[in-house]
């Protein structure tokens, strides 16, 4: 196992059962507790968890958005899935706007190697693209809000105004048919509303938990989207309200 599967597993116990052992984690994983008290420090260093004496206890999630180091270790193989998709849907030539989150990092890895201009909205993506041959980075600017490495602020705001782009794709929070795509921080709202007005077609990409759910800042309408991308088949009455509003779903 390697030391990402790993701690998504110590996560999602820790998650489940609200207090685990450092030996419990060691058996679940099968490394040593050296290993795992390695891990359990890196954690929470990402405020994935808390460490108590001999193992660790889960932290609370409220409606804010969880931590990075949190969901950077879920669903981690629906992402890369959904990345896929996304990026067989674009075009070598295009230029690209790509959303902050560990969803949009997914898809700035599947992008290497394309040849595509690229405006990311956070430092995280644009370190994984920065070394790739082909793209071709534009940074907003701005600074930097702190744990996501987003770009917020009036800089980031004022780089879209003169700047027409191919393709937003949208990673946001929550996204439903009534209120469309919306995120927990206001900051980012705003970047990412002047990032949609110079965009000339949005893909919405999100894991199957966000639809339905509604975050504290509206980004824009579902008639906005052009399609959306996810993981879920299970609920269709969403996914129908999503339709009716003129939005092509497409699920992997």
């Amino acid at each position: 196992m390697d030391t990402s599967a790993r701690q998504a597993a110590i996560v999602a116990a820790v998650n489940e059962r609200s207090r685990v052992s450092v030996t419990e984690l060691a058996e679940l994983t099968a490394c040593s507790e050296m290993t795992i008290r390695r891990d359990l420090e890196a954690l929470e260093r990402g405020a994935a968890l808390r460490r108590v004496h001999g193992g660790a206890v889960s932290v609370p999630l409220s409606a804010v958005e969880p931590p990075w180091a949190v969901r950077a270790l879920t669903n981690q193989e629906i992402k890369r899935k959904l990345a896929s998709a996304c990026v067989e849907l674009l075009s070598d030539g295009e230029s690209i706007i790509l959303d902050t989150g560990t969803t949009a990092l997914e898809i700035g890895k599947a992008l290497r190697g394309r040849s595509v201009t690229v405006a990311p909205l956070s430092a995280q993506v644009m370190c994984a693209l920065s070394d790739s041959a082909g793209i071709q980075l534009m940074v907003p600017g701005g600074t930097l809000r702190l744990g996501e490495l987003a770009f917020v602020g009036e800089h980031a705001e004022r780089a879209f105004a003169d700047l027409r782009f191919d393709t937003m794709i949208l990673t946001c929070c929550g996204l439903d048919a009534r209120n469309g795509a919306s995120a927990h921080h206001l900051e980012d709202v705003r970047v990412k509303r002047a990032a949609l007005a110079s965009a000339r077609r949005v893909l919405a990409v999100v894991t199957g938990e966000k639809l339905g759910r509604v975050a504290f800042g509206q980004i824009c309408p579902p008639s906005r989207i052009d399609r959306i991308i996810t993981s879920a088949d299970d609920d269709q009455l969403e996914v129908d309200g999503l339709r009716s509003a003129g939005v092509t779903v497409m699920t992997v």
